[in-house]
């Protein structure tokens, strides 16, 4: 018997198949997590809440009032409300940095580490020019950090270009260069003598400090961050420059055939986004720690991914995902009151990221008919 094809018709078990499963699952090619629809954002959401509460409740704790905790602690008060929007800055200016990476389908994870470029390249300023007045010494330092971050990001940038090298692991490899050298430096040559041996460079002058609101520790770089994004809106909305980065993510090679240089565009997107996590540190060091010091990132470089994949890189959605992620720290810490680790937060941060990918893969299942 002739188990083999003729031309053009199927062999009589994958007829006897389609006619049992008369439908197929099929996967489409070309979506990714950061542009799901709204509805896969928020069941992944919804289950992140889910599951972290089945551990909690392993835990003795009822997850409702876990949960009623965190809210309040995040936004039932203006003090709770301040440090969210504290801890909603770098993320917000770290989610528009990657944001416009992931706008070419550039794969930029490196935000943490151009973060900690950028803290350190400002922190410079206030130990070689201690003595600046505040009109020089802040506009310098966002200068320095903007620079810094920027050229750490073109070390991404440049071995994707010219060698091919996958993205994805020099940019993770040079987060934990950064975060290395700053370790370097606090604990080193830019170590407070006056600091009792603790890992940091002397406490920041009034000059070399971002004016704050009131008695609160909410500071200027809001601004920065507010400013930032609706840059951001304008210039992928209404610009040329928007619209070649909106066809390079997605399509790349009508976009080479139309004459779009692909990799001026890697080079000045991985500039710029690497200067957004740059001016973050910045803002980070002179707003809020006034030092540099060990440890000055709980991982904005890492959480701000997130922040772009739930905001599905819109320009809104990044200010209301940075200001629910910065809720989520601030409530992980309120958590501590009733007896839960800070780490809370960072369970459902996870269960959040795993929920989105998984739902991305999900909505590229197809149901097709067996022809």
């Amino acid at each position: 018997m002739n188990d083999h094809p003729v031309a053009g018709h199927p062999l009589p078990q994958q007829v006897e198949a389609k006619r049992r499963f008369p439908l197929r699952l099929v996967l489409l090619p070309g979506a990714d997590s950061a542009r799901n629809p709204w509805w896969v954002v928020l069941i992944s959401m919804i289950l992140a809440l889910i599951v972290c509460g089945i551990f909690i409740a392993m835990n003795g704790m009822n997850p409702l009032i876990v949960y009623k905790k965190m809210v309040t602690g995040a936004f039932g008060s203006s003090y709770g409300l301040s440090e969210t929007l504290v801890k909603a800055i770098p993320l917000l200016l770290c989610g528009i940095g990657v944001s416009i990476a992931y706008r070419i389908s550039f794969w930029n994870i490196g935000a943490e580490g151009q973060f900690a470029a950028g803290a350190i390249a400002a922190t410079a300023v206030t130990i070689y020019f201690p003595s600046l007045p505040m009109y020089f010494s802040i506009p310098l330092m966002a200068l320095f950090g903007i620079l810094a971050g920027g050229l750490w990001g073109l070390l991404t940038a440049l071995p994707r270009i010219y060698f091919r090298v996958n993205e994805l692991i020099t940019s993770l490899m040079l987060n934990y260069v950064a975060l290395l050298a700053l370790d370097y430096v606090v604990f080193g040559p830019w170590r407070d003598p006056e600091g009792f041996n603790f890992p940091g460079t002397p406490v920041f002058t009034a000059a070399q400090s971002l004016p704050v609101l009131g008695s609160t520790r909410l500071h200027a770089g809001l601004i920065i961050g507010l400013v930032a994004a609706a840059l951001y809106a304008i210039t992928i909305r209404y610009t040329k420059w928007g619209y070649e980065l909106r066809v390079i993510g997605a399509n790349p090679e009508a976009a080479k055939h139309a004459g779009m240089p692909l990799s001026k565009h890697i080079l000045l997107v991985m500039l710029i986004s690497g200067g957004l996590a740059g001016i973050a540190g910045m803002s980070e060091v002179s707003g809020v720690t006034h030092r540099l010091m060990y440890g000055i990132s709980p991982g904005y470089g890492y959480t701000a991914i997130i922040v772009a994949w739930l905001a599905k890189l819109n320009p809104i959605g990044l200010v209301v995902s940075s200001v629910l992620f910065g809720g989520l720290i601030v409530g992980g810490y309120s958590v501590q009151t009733i007896g839960l680790p800070s780490s809370i937060s960072n369970m459902l941060q996870g269960a959040i990221l795993f929920f989105l990918i998984a739902g991305g893969f999900i909505g590229r299942l197809r149901l097709r008919r067996n022809v």
